[in-house]
C-alpha cells in the first residue's frame, strides 16, 4: 500500500496544468510559482501588474499577465476618471447638460461590476495556468512580454 500511495501522490511534471486541473508549479525570478505570480499580477489591479512586470525579468507567462493587468485595469481606471469628469463638466450645461451628465455618470458606475467580473475571471485564469487573452488588450500585451 505504501508504494501505491506514493505513486498516487506523485505528479507528472510534463502534464498540462489545465489537463489535471492543477496550478502551474514553475518557479519565477520572484521566487513564486508561475501561477501564483501570474494571479498576483491582478491582485491590486494595474498597480500590482506594474510591480510584477517591473520585478519579473524571465518568465513570459507572468510578464504577459502583468502587462495585461496594467492595460485592462489601467484602461478601466482611466475610463472611469474620464467619464466622471465628463459627467461633472456636462452637468454644468443648462437643461440638456444635466440629463447627459447624469447619463454619463451612471454609465461610469457600470464600470465597477465590469471591472469586478474581469478581475475575478483574469485572476482565476492566471492561477489555473491559462494564458487568457482579453480581446484587443491580449494581443497588445503579447508585444510587451
Amino acid at each position: 500500500m505504501g508504494s501505491e500511495t506514493h505513486q498516487l501522490l506523485e505528479t507528472d511534471s510534463n502534464a498540462s496544468p489545465t489537463d489535471a486541473g492543477a496550478p502551474r508549479a514553475t518557479e519565477t525570478s520572484l521566487g513564486l510559482h508561475e501561477n501564483t505570480a501570474g494571479a498576483a499580477s491582478y491582485a491590486l489591479g494595474f498597480v500590482s501588474g506594474l510591480v510584477v512586470y517591473l520585478l519579473e525579468a524571465d518568465n513570459e507567462f507572468v510578464r504577459f499577465h502583468a502587462i495585461q493587468s496594467v492595460l485592462v485595469f489601467g484602461g478601466l481606471f482611466a475610463l472611469g476618471i474620464a467619464m466622471s469628469v465628463a459627467g461633472l463638466l456636462l452637468g454644468w450645461l443648462p437643461v440638456v447638460g444635466v440629463v447627459v451628465g447624469l447619463a454619463v455618470a451612471l454609465g461610469s458606475l457600470l464600470l465597477v461590476p465590469v471591472a469586478l467580473v474581469c478581475w475575478v475571471v483574469l485572476l482565476y485564469k492566471a492561477y489555473t495556468g491559462e494564458r487568457f487573452h482579453v480581446p484587443v488588450v491580449g494581443p497588445l500585451a503579447e508585444r510587451y512580454v
